[in-house]
């Protein structure tokens, strides 16, 4: 009596199975790269950064000359809500000759 034939090896499972092994691949990186940063840490020292300001000496900037201009700033801001910019030229003009 002859023996059985021998099965055929199993084919790949086709794209499903790539994806799901570089996805597996990926994590493991992934995972590789996360302990190695902890191992650097634990040898050298968690990293810091330091923030530095640049004009923490300086005096403050000068208040806007919006409280001088007050009035015209808001006669401009309301005009603008309820009209166009072409009537509200005079508005504007007025407050550019108190910012002046």
């Amino acid at each position: 009596a002859a023996p059985p034939p021998a099965a055929a090896p199993a084919q790949g499972g086709g794209m499903m199975s790539g994806l799901a092994g570089s996805m597996m691949s990926g994590m493991a990186t992934g995972v590789g790269m996360s302990v190695a940063n902890r191992a650097v840490d634990a040898v050298m020292g968690p990293r810091q950064t330091e923030v530095v300001h640049r004009h923490e000496g300086a005096p403050a900037a000068a208040a806007p000359a919006s409280d001088k201009c007050q009035f015209e700033n808001d006669q401009f801001k309301q005009c603008m809500t309820t009209g166009n910019a072409d009537s509200c030229k005079g508005y504007a003009d007025m407050l550019k000759q108190c910012m002046a």
